[in-house]
């Protein structure tokens, strides 16, 4: 979709679900960017909350972003202006008189809030869920560019999104390390690591990492073959191991493991399900067993230099776009250029493991279990 170009734009930029790294990055290349060709540019505080709560925020709930704003913040983790993945405007959880909690609707309130701020055009940084209210946006004639971010790397349309480069690389780290106190205690070690629906970060940090399995959502996984793996590694002399699993990996019979199930305005939390490989596995094997649980560790911290760039990318790419008329198109990575994907194609479905993919295939080759 694409529309008029402005010679003066006056755009907001909001970041919303689970922070990951780069966010800052975007933030300062969608500011300069901006202010570079004479437009205005303000930040939405925690998603979209600064619209829909600005009594919330007592210096406002749409801040000015200019070159003070962002100066130094590229290396930085987080996000300067805030998020939340509660609180979907799309379902919205509203506490009614009788005590129960319906989904309502809000966006409506968006559009009339960016209008009252005089908003030209929204940047809107986040995963699928994000992108999905911005598609909505865009529907309700918002002008709106979509950035993708998330850890997991599930957004379809993108090769890469950014944080999830360094949330590899951080569970990589973790895991070299493990293999030492495993292989000096004989022990077996179970790293959880973060990928509710898909197992790109347990995948690519568990070959990297060396682990000897590694259990993913998008296969369902058999414990005993996993301690068949341990066992036979012991006959080779080998009586430790390491174990990564994705927190959406769910054995054959049997379901996710949950700490809360889905509520209004927020997706199911899932977690544990480390614990219960270690416990299982200790059982089958009689070997000491430990777990370690990478989870918020992973969206921490200074990005990699992947991640800045591609941020870095994403957000001038943002502007260029509304530069050029663009509307309802999410920026994408398509080596070697960035390109504009509708969003409503982008959100179609989720990007999960390809079975048949090369990292899956030397996975493989390299004798490490999947559990099937």
């Amino acid at each position: 979709m694409t529309i008029d170009t402005a010679s003066r734009l006056r755009i907001a930029i909001c970041t919303g679900g689970g922070d990951a790294p780069g966010l800052n990055a975007v933030i300062r290349a969608v500011v300069l960017s901006a202010l570079n060709r004479g437009w205005e540019c303000y930040g939405i505080r925690d998603g979209f909350n600064g619209i829909l709560s600005p009594k919330s925020y007592p210096r406002g709930g749409v801040i000015p972003l200019t070159r003070d704003t962002v100066h130094g913040i590229t290396p930085l983790g987080g996000t300067i202006i805030g998020t939340t993945n509660r609180g979907n405007p799309l379902r919205y959880p509203t506490l009614l008189p009788d005590g129960t909690v319906i989904e309502r609707d809000r966006t409506d309130e968006i559009v009339n809030g960016l209008a009252v701020y005089g908003i030209d055009a929204l940047i809107s940084v986040g995963g699928d869920g994000s992108m999905e209210i911005a598609s909505a946006l865009t529907r309700k004639g918002v002008r709106v560019i979509g950035v993708p971010k998330t850890i997991d790397n599930d957004l379809d349309g993108t090769v890469a999104t950014f944080g999830f480069d360094t949330a590899v690389a951080f569970a990589t780290e973790a895991i070299d390390r493990l293999h030492t106190t495993a292989e000096a205690h004989q022990r077996v070690m179970v790293v959880e690591v973060m990928g509710r629906y898909a197992g790109w970060i347990a995948l690519n940090a568990g070959v990297s990492g060396t682990a000897h399995a590694v259990l993913i959502p998008e296969i369902p996984y058999d414990i005993h073959k996993v301690a068949a793996k341990i066992k036979s590694r012991e006959a080779e002399g080998r009586p430790y191991s390491v174990v990564v699993v994705a927190e959406g990996a769910r054995p054959i019979e049997g379901s996710v493991s949950l700490i809360a199930p889905k509520e209004a305005g927020r997706a199911e939390r899932l977690g544990g399900i480390g614990e219960r490989v270690a416990r299982e596995l200790e059982a089958l094997t009689g070997r000491e067993t430990r777990v370690v649980v990478l989870g918020h560790l992973l969206r921490g911290g200074t990005p990699t230099t992947f991640d800045r760039l591609l941020a870095l990318r994403f957000g001038a790419a943002a502007v260029r776009a509304l530069e050029e008329g663009q509307s309802g198109v999410m920026v994408a990575l398509d080596p070697p250029t960035v390109r504009y994907v509708p969003l409503e194609e982008a959100t179609r479905r989720m990007k999960t493991v390809p079975l048949d993919s090369d990292t899956m295939l030397t996975a493989r080759d390299l004798g490490i279990s999947f559990g099937d």
